[in-house]
Parts: C-alpha cells; structure tokens; sequence
C-alpha cells in the first residue's frame, strides 16, 4: 500500500461571513490510499481559527504518518487523539480502502438510495438584505429547519430578520436554530437570548465564548433557549473530560462535528456520553468537501437520526469535488449510480 497527502484550496463560490471574519477559501488535505488497483481518499479536514490541531508542525506531523504507511507499519490511531482532523481523514480513507465501492463507507439504506437524511438550511451572516435573500431562498426551496448565523450585523437587526420569519411562518411550519459562535459576552447574553425566546426558537448554539463553563452552565441552567455546545467541545480529548463537561455544564444540546472532534471514533464517544447524561445531539459537517461530507453523511444515518442535522449540501464551492450527493428540498441523498471524481478535474492545489 501507498499513501500521499495533497493540500487542495476550496474557493468560496461567494465570500462566508461568520462572528470570526469573512471566509473566501477554505484549505483542506486528502489522504490518499493506493493499494493495486485500488484508490482510497479520506479528507484531513483541517479548519484553521477553529481546529484544536491548527498548530504549527500540522503538515510535518501528517507527512510523518504518511511516512509510517509507507514504511508498513500500522497506524495507531489513538497516538493521533490531539490531530482530530488527521483521525478523520484516516478513518475515512482506510474505510474506503476497505469497501467494494470506494464511494461507500458505511453501506445502509442511504447508500443504496432509498433513504435520506433531513438536514437544516444554513443562513450565513452578512448584510441584512443578504440574509434575509437566504431565508427566502431556503424556505421556496423546501427546508423546514434553518439556522442562523447571527452576532455579525445589529442586533435590533438580527431581531427584525427573525421577527420577519415568525410573521411568514408559526414554529409548527418554519423550526429556528440559532448559532451565535460566542459572539454574546456573559453579561449581555441573557438579556439577549430572553428578546430571542418571543420568537419561538429551537436552540441557539454556543452563545457565549468556549472556556467560561460556569458562565456557560449558569446560561444553561436559566435560558429560556436550549443551549447547544459546539466549540466548547473542540480540544476535549479524553473520556473523562467529556463526561466531567456534560455533567458540569449541562447543555440541552451538544453539536458534533466530526473533522472537530477526533473522527467516527471521537464522536462516537461524545454521544455515549451525552446519551448517559440525557443530552441532546446532532451531527454536523465543517466546511469540508465532498469527501468529507460524504463520509459524514454516511456515518450520521447509521445514528439512526430523527431530527434534521447540520450537513452541507457541497454547494459552497466552486472546486468542490464531484459525488453521488444531491438534495431534495431538505433531504440529502446518495445515488449509487455516481462515482467521486477523482483527481479533481479543476486543479486548485496548494
């Protein structure tokens, strides 16, 4: 067997505002599997600001695993905990390596195309107008759920947008989640959070920066919004942390994201653990491509998942790889008729 790695720059097909600056491209790794006739790629979905191993040494530490491949020594995937992403693109390339269909993961009713995933719209932040043009947008388009990203613009602002929504659409047909990405401070979130709940709002995801867990419980415990962690679990490594987090916080919700926290593997664990302290989850992707996407969406349905999740439809770039993924209003589905293309026919190595 061969392996390689090769950067790949994902360009924005229109810039991605968000409480932490406005994306244009996003930077991305493939790991590459060759064994005779067989190709296997995983994506090593690396989120730079974000990702607990965006760190120097990222490249030479996935060059050296690439190295111990090559060199036929077995991966230990437990020595890589503090690499969640490199875990993720291992994971994924070795499943594929070992599947009839490199294109398939986890093989289920999704993959043989007879079932789907629901999945929320994303609104992302940027202009009142803007936004407002994606919640029309996702709404004609057939979503019940859609997310907002919201900390960007005003708030009386982000308030009028919301209001608009709930004058259209009564909870029971449109469901709001909400995704502040910290941008709230403690001392202004609960005011803030108690003008949200008139609006009938599903959740509202990491409202106040990651590390102030007592902050972040005391929210939890009084809000009037269930409280979903999402960056506070990005770095959390062991199982006795997580489990020490869940039971001092107590969300009502955790966000799992598996290029964030440590693969199939480090979410499996976060939802033994949010499952035994009665916490709510779903999964979501992380601006990956649609290697990655695809993994994730495979692995979410075998969670037998009822509520709709946070997946990607691949439709952010304009590089993006080609794949069996397609939607159907708010429905993801696979068809086992298409193949991933590989190599990209549109070069955008970095």
């Amino acid at each position: 067997m061969k392996a390689e790695f090769i950067p790949y720059r994902l360009i924005f097909k229109r810039p991605a505002g968000t409480s932490r600056g406005t994306l244009h491209y996003k930077d991305t790794f493939f790991i590459v599997l060759r064994d005779g006739d067989n190709t296997a790629i995983g994506e090593s979905a690396l989120f730079r600001g974000l990702s607990a191993d965006d760190r120097p040494g990222y490249e030479k530490k996935l060059s050296n695993v690439i190295r111990e491949i090559n060199s036929g020594k077995p991966v230990d995937l437990t020595n890589l905990k503090e690499w969640p992403s490199i875990v993720f693109g291992l994971e994924s390339a070795f499943k594929s390596l070992n599947s009839t269909q490199p294109e398939i993961l986890f093989p289920s009713a999704f993959t043989k195309g007879k079932a789907s995933i629901p999945i929320n719209g994303l609104i992302w932040m940027g202009s009142k107008d803007f936004m407002f043009e994606q919640i029309k947008e996702k709404i004609e388009k057939g979503f019940r759920v859609i997310k907002l990203k919201i900390g960007a613009i005003d708030f009386d602002e982000e308030i009028e947008l919301i209001k608009f929504i709930r004058q259209q659409f009564s909870a029971d047909t449109i469901e709001i989640r909400l995704d502040a990405n910290g941008a709230f401070s403690p001392e202004d979130a609960p005011e803030k959070i108690k003008r949200l709940s008139d609006f009938h709002i599903h959740s509202i995801e990491q409202p106040i920066k990651p590390g102030q867990r007592d902050e972040m419980a005391l929210l939890c415990e009084q809000s009037p919004i269930p409280i979903a962690l999402d960056e506070e679990l990005i770095g959390i490594y062991d199982s006795h942390q997580k489990e020490e987090l869940l039971q001092h916080i107590k969300p009502q919700f955790i966000i799992l994201k598996p290029s964030l926290v440590g693969g199939f593997s480090g979410t499996d664990k976060w939802i033994k653990w949010a499952e035994t302290n009665r916490t709510g989850w779903w999964i979501t992707s992380a601006l990956e491509s649609n290697i990655g996407l695809n993994a994730i969406a495979q692995y979410t349905y075998t969670k037998n998942v009822r509520i709709p999740q946070g997946l990607g439809t691949g439709g952010l770039f304009v590089n993006n790889i080609p794949s069996p993924l397609y939607l159907i209003r708010d429905g993801l589905h696979f068809d086992p008729r298409k193949k991933i293309e590989w190599p990209p026919t549109n070069n955008s190595q970095i």
